[in-house]
């Protein structure tokens, strides 16, 4: 038997004669080795160290949003849609204003007239929970956006100069030499390097890997945790753009990507699509929110002439979005409405609401519809007024 000499492995004090093996003479050989401290130091060697957490000693983290309740800072948000509806676009939308360091949604003349009608009145306060985020001064930003689909120069870059973005602040991690993945190095050089507030992977599927199966959970899930580490370490937002299957099945819980371990990180998951008979008009819904209420439906329009403008909140839900069941009814009896009760000239606006909640619309509907009308707004004394455009 060997001397009685230790080492440290894990704070388990293992004598030396079990490092020894096939020795001459005997001395160590596998006779002589217990095989129960053998299996003893192995599971030494695999087993992690247990450490505990006092939640007494955990902070309270405050969530910073890159646009409320949508877009969170630090987390992974999921923008989801069928081809073709819009989602690269918005995106890219959003990505020229935090170049720009202004609002991502228009803080318009008919919107501070809305607040001077509601607020302070009987009515709900216009606060963060009017979803649509009031959005203060902010410094322009640098910006990551990989694409797997569209070509730089052809698309994208014309796509940015049209919504005014300045181009100096989007950078593109070049893959030619080695496709980039979720699971890249670069990925978090990049982030570094550029001090970027928001990393968009587009689309998704196009970042996993050749190798990787997106059904298969076990697969997912390690790629979906290092894209979420590093949007909390560098306090960025991360957004993956996916494609939704082709389930005839209307319900948004079925349409999304393969795993689901895929909704399952991320805090935040939005649809995009278009609205049946309103084929310009393009809607964004919340179809999961973990870290504020779900937000109210939000509405672009998207056409060649026009390009591409935020409309307001829309009524309509992700499920109704997808099946087609609502086709844009609603707002279809609200300008319908204005446009009858304004025919003879203009009328206070407090009594056009009162009209229209007696049938039914909504107040989110009603100012949708007056803005998709460009219905002129006038102020008299301390009343405002809508007429019809001349």
């Amino acid at each position: 038997m060997a001397d009685s000499v230790y080492h440290e492995l894990n704070d388990t004090t293992i004598p030396e004669y079990l490092f020894i093996r096939d020795l001459p003479g005997g001395a160590g050989g596998d006779d002589e080795i217990n095989m129960n401290e053998k299996n003893k130091i192995e599971n030494c060697r695999t087993e992690p160290k247990l450490k505990l957490i006092n939640m007494d000693s955990v902070e309270v983290e405050q969530i910073e949003w890159l646009l409320y309740p949508f877009i969170p800072y630090g987390k992974v948000t999921i923008i989801q849609g069928d081809p073709g509806e819009g989602k690269t676009t918005m995106v890219l939308q959003i990505i020229a204003k935090l170049t720009r360091g202004e609002p991502i949604l228009p803080v318009t003349d008919t919107t501070k007239e809305k607040r001077s009608d509601e607020v302070g009145s009987e009515n709900e306060d216009l606060d963060a929970k009017d979803n649509i985020q009031e959005q203060s001064s902010m410094s322009p930003v640098n910006v990551i956006y990989q694409t797997a689909e569209d070509g730089l120069g052809d698309t994208i870059k014309p796509r940015l100069l049209a919504a005014g973005a300045d181009c100096s602040r989007v950078l593109v991690i070049d893959d030619s030499d080695q496709p980039l993945t979720m699971a890249d190095a670069r990925l978090e050089e990049a982030i570094v390097q550029t001090k970027a507030k928001m990393v968009v992977l587009d689309p998704i599927q196009g970042f996993l890997g050749a190798d990787v199966d997106m059904h298969r959970a076990n697969e997912i899930r390690p790629l979906m945790k290092r894209v979420a580490v590093l949007a909390e370490k560098y306090h960025c937002a991360v957004i993956l753009i996916g494609h939704m299957n082709k389930n005839s099945n209307g319900k948004s819980s079925y349409r999304g990507l393969g795993s689901i371990d895929f909704q399952a990180a991320a805090r935040s998951v939005l649809i995009v699509g278009r609205v049946k008979d309103e084929p310009e008009v393009r809607v964004v819904c919340h179809t999961k929110s973990s870290l504020a209420p779900e937000g109210t439906s939000i509405a672009f329009r998207l056409d060649k002439n026009n390009g591409f403008e935020w409309i307001g909140k829309y009524e309509i839900s992700a499920d109704e979005l997808l099946s087609g069941e609502v086709k844009g009814t609603k707002g279809r009896k609200a300008r319908e409405f204005l446009l009858d009760i304004l025919a003879n000239g203009g009328m206070p606006q407090k009594k056009i609401a009162e009209e229209a909640e007696g049938q039914g619309i909504k107040k989110k509907t009603l100012w949708n519809a007056k803005k998709e009308l460009e219905i002129d707004s006038i102020k008299r004394g301390k009343e405002w007024y809508w007429m019809l455009s001349e």
